[in-house]
């Protein structure tokens, strides 16, 4: 749908619409003055936590009513949000942190406002996921979002190996209490040389972010508590680019495969015949597979 142009000094279209409107991760002065006219000029904001979010409108000298809109009343506020915008109100949503409806409530509210016939204007902004793929240099080869996987470790490691062979960046949220064991089970799933971007409490005082080996990121959470508290992204390199391997290369594999773990297997072909560790730990998973 082709809306009309907005009225003059209006940041607003003239039909009633719905405003997906990014808000910053932590540090106010990342919010656009766009995100600042849209939320000043609407009529209703719909927000994952009114009170959370009440600290971003004040500091911005916003008056606007808020409506509650999280995952446990989503289709309920959904409805409000259609009765609001059928009386020709304009509305926003928001959510905690970032841009809404990506690993956030908002995605089926998204859907029935468009199913309803009414338009959906995003209004774009902070996104936890790609910051952290921005500065993890490893988004030339494209990447896959996942978001949150599974607070089970039998669901999480299933979902984990049906990921272990994508050649592009993977883009994970966590939560502070799963993020250790999460990282073990990707270190076990996609092999310790495989490099991770731990991305903690983006543009907020206590951000860190750090790029490591797979095999190394349990001793670097471990090494210091602070570094387990916050929110996360993670960010895990893709499966290298396949190097061929030569037939000396390839038979040394397969007779070490034979015989001992995968990893090691991968490791002590690497010494024995000088062939790339990566090239030969990524064969290795090949053949298992086969």
């Amino acid at each position: 749908m082709i809306l009309p142009p907005a009225p003059s000094g209006s940041p607003l279209s003239s039909t009633p619409s719905l405003y997906v409107v990014a808000t910053p991760l932590g540090n106010l002065q990342d919010v656009s003055l766009r995100a600042l006219a849209v939320l000043g000029a609407v009529d209703l904001i719909a927000a994952e936590d009114t009170r959370h979010s009440q600290r971003l409108l004040d500091a911005c000298g916003i008056r606007a009513p808020m409506l509650a809109l999280h995952e446990h009343n989503e289709q309920e506020a959904a409805g409000k949000l259609i009765e609001r915008l059928a009386e020709g109100r304009q509305v926003a949503l928001i959510s905690d942190a970032g841009t809404p409806a990506v690993s956030d409530p908002g995605a089926r509210a998204v859907a029935r406002v468009r199913e309803a016939g009414h338009p959906v204007v995003p209004v774009p902004g902070a996104c936890a996921a790609i910051a952290a793929l921005s500065v993890s240099g490893w988004a030339d080869g494209g990447f896959r979002f996942v978001g949150f996987l599974s607070p089970k470790s039998g669901a999480r490691r299933s979902r984990l190996a049906a990921l272990a062979d994508a050649a592009e960046a993977l883009v994970f949220y966590e939560a502070p209490h799963r993020v250790v064991e999460c990282v073990v089970d990707m270190a076990e799933v996609f092999g310790p040389s495989r490099g991770i971007l731990v991305a903690r409490e983006m543009t907020k005082l206590h951000e860190q972010i750090v790029r490591l080996s797979l095999g190394d990121a349990a001793a670097w959470f471990a090494a210091d508590p602070n570094r387990g508290r916050g929110e996360f992204v993670l960010v895990v390199d893709g499966v290298p680019a396949a190097v061929g391997l030569d037939a000396e290369a390839e038979r040394v594999l397969g007779l070490l495969l034979a015989e001992l773990p995968l990893k090691r297997a991968a490791r002590l072909a690497a010494e024995i015949t000088g062939a790339p560790k990566n090239a030969l730990y990524a064969r290795a998973l090949e053949l298992k597979q086969d």
